[in-house]
């Protein structure tokens, strides 16, 4: 059987099946993130449910470049522990997959000491755990599985009569019958003003560093003291850059003030297209659970889901508002809100999202930190915006096994989108800092609705004739769209331009098949090249979540990898 080589012609050691068996079936996951470990475990579910009956043995090979497979880079162990979650441990429940002979426990208990379930954990105490997932799965896999790891990214992919070939710096590696592209963020090009700015920092004096690595940015804040930094975006990412520049430097809160460590940048300048910060989530469990929809609310929303995927876009947007209308209706006249204005505030949400907030950032942080602490009544963008995050796991449900149309999808892609600045909102512990470093002067909000920016010799200005409003460093923490035409990783723009993969729509990711197969841009299944994840946005919704990496998606495929290889079963690509 051909194995996978480098170029030194090295192979790496692999259980040889025996000579009853049908040949190994052969496959392999470019990416072992949360998402690479969810496809894997998934698949290893699916195998055990059908042993003793399934006689295939298995050679998998998976790729990830970090020394934490199952964590990757976003979730690595040793970065700073001031990168959080945007959910407390108690909403952390992605307990594995199927029965196992030894497994690790859930990640509440897994914690080394009984833990505050109202915390929000560090990204990195949930790497740890997942790399512990990792590697006790990899330890008890069943005899048929035989497992190889290789610490190299994937650069490049092609088929070939006897299957698909991956390329990278450390090889040739290859025949697969099966492989699964499991990135995290794809890397992608930049914006026209992103593009622009970085030709000028190249330029000048200037410096513009992304906000991830964390390590990478806090290293370069060593220099930064008394600077104005301005920050693009005002998301989670731009929350963790400011917890960064602030705690990361020394800087402390003590008794509802900051106390400076001297080595922090003087003012930190953040600002995006709209201005408004996110909203924190619900405080504790008691206050989340006013938000929770009733088992008949959840039915009426599945219903209208069910045919709002068949509809135009504005049909569609006005059944998923039908169905969050008596909702939000019914927590807000338990909660004391106001009930009057909920049709007008999701009109005005599908014609343009976040167009009913008026209020300026520190009002808007304020009133959205007393709503979720519960000592004042939710507004109407509040309620809808929780309910909303209440139903994430049904909307996956029902949009990504099914055939939406392009401008639907896009349609509701786009609702969800603007409704993650309250059901992606960060802890309540970091907006109330956020409104100490406001109060402090560390954080400046003059310039936080979409300036008029004019680059200088030095760097940039964000208010003209406004030298306070002066900055040499710029933070982008903005999440790029993982649109196909733009993405630069590698392997994807390498499938791209070969006609492997197409968008599902402008401004969309990969078309994809409900069990992941990929679709060319002739319309024809690429039999056996899957992908899972954010880059396939439009095929599938909802997917910058912990909990996506270990749904239903990642279980589809590991049937479908099973049903390709059964007797019988094509192995080759075609039509769809």
């Amino acid at each position: 059987m051909p194995q996978p080589t480098d170029r030194a012609g090295n192979r790496p050691a692999i259980a040889s099946p025996s000579s009853a068996q049908p040949r190994p079936l052969r496959l392999a996951i470019a990416g072992m993130g949360p998402r690479g470990l969810g496809a894997l475990e998934a698949l290893i579910a699916a195998l055990a449910a059908r042993l003793p009956q399934e006689r295939h043995a298995v050679t998998l090979d998976i790729f990830e470049p970090g020394p934490w497979p199952g964590a990757g880079p976003n979730f690595d162990p040793c970065q700073s522990p001031l990168m959080l979650l945007n959910i407390p441990i108690r909403a952390v429940r992605i307990a594995p997959p199927g029965p196992a002979p030894a497994r690790v426990s859930s990640f509440e208990s897994w914690l080394s000491s009984p833990p505050d379930n109202e915390r929000f954990p560090a990204r990195a105490e949930l790497g740890a755990y997942l790399a512990a997932r990792f590697r006790t799965l990899a330890a008890t896999l069943p005899r048929q599985v035989a497992l190889s790891r290789h610490e190299t990214a994937i650069l490049g992919l092609e088929r070939s009569g006897s299957g698909w070939y991956l390329e990278s710096e450390a090889g040739r590696f290859g025949p697969y019958d099966e492989v699964l592209l499991a990135p995290g963020q794809p890397r992608s090009a930049p914006d026209p003003q992103l593009a622009r700015w970085q030709d000028h920092a190249r330029r000048t004096a200037a410096t513009l560093l992304p906000a991830y690595p964390a390590d990478r940015l806090l290293k370069a804040a060593e220099d930064w003291a008394g600077a104005s930094v301005a920050i693009r975006g005002l998301g989670l990412s731009t929350l963790d850059a400011v917890r960064l520049l602030t705690l990361g430097l020394g800087g402390r809160f003590e008794d509802g003030r900051y106390r400076p460590s001297g080595r922090e940048p003087a003012r930190l300048l953040p600002f995006s297209l709209n201005g408004l910060p996110p909203w924190p989530k619900p405080a504790s469990a008691g206050i989340d659970a006013r938000f929770a929809p009733l088992p008949p609310e959840s039915r009426a929303f599945e219903a209208a889901l069910d045919r709002a995927l068949g509809a135009a876009p504005e049909a569609a947007l006005e059944a998923i508002s039908a169905a969050l209308e008596p909702a939000a209706r019914r927590v807000l006249a338990a909660t004391g809100g106001a009930t009057g204005g909920v049709a007008a505030w999701l009109a005005a949400e599908r014609a343009s999202a976040a167009s009913q907030e008026t209020r300026n950032a520190t009002g808007l942080l304020r009133d959205g930190l007393a709503m979720a602490r519960g000592s004042l009544p939710p507004s109407a963008g509040y309620a809808i915006g929780q309910i909303w995050r209440h139903w994430q796991n049904a909307l996956r449900r029902g949009v990504n096994p099914g055939a939406t149309s392009p401008g639907t999808v896009a349609a509701l892609i786009g609702f969800d989108e603007g409704l993650k600045r309250y059901s992606y909102g960060p802890p309540a512990e970091t907006a109330e800092e956020l409104l100490i470093l406001i109060e402090a002067g560390i954080v400046d909000l003059r310039t936080v609705d979409d300036p008029d920016i004019l680059l200088t010799p030095e760097g940039w200005q964000l208010l003209e004739e406004d030298d306070s409003a002066r900055v040499p460093v710029m933070v982008d923490a903005v999440l790029p769209s993982p649109a196909l035409e733009r993405l630069e990783e590698p392997v994807l723009a390498g499938l791209r331009d070969a006609g492997r993969v197409a968008a599902m729509g402008e401004g969309l990711g990969v078309r994809t098949r409900p069990d992941a197969q990929v679709i060319d841009a002739s319309g024809q299944v690429q039999a056996g090249l899957c992908l899972l994840g954010r880059a396939a946005l439009g095929s599938v919704i909802a997917v910058d979540s912990i909990h996506d990496c270990f749904g239903a998606s990642a279980h589809r495929w590991a049937e479908g990898v099973l049903e390709r290889a059964a007797p019988g079963a094509a192995r080759t690509a075609g039509p769809a």
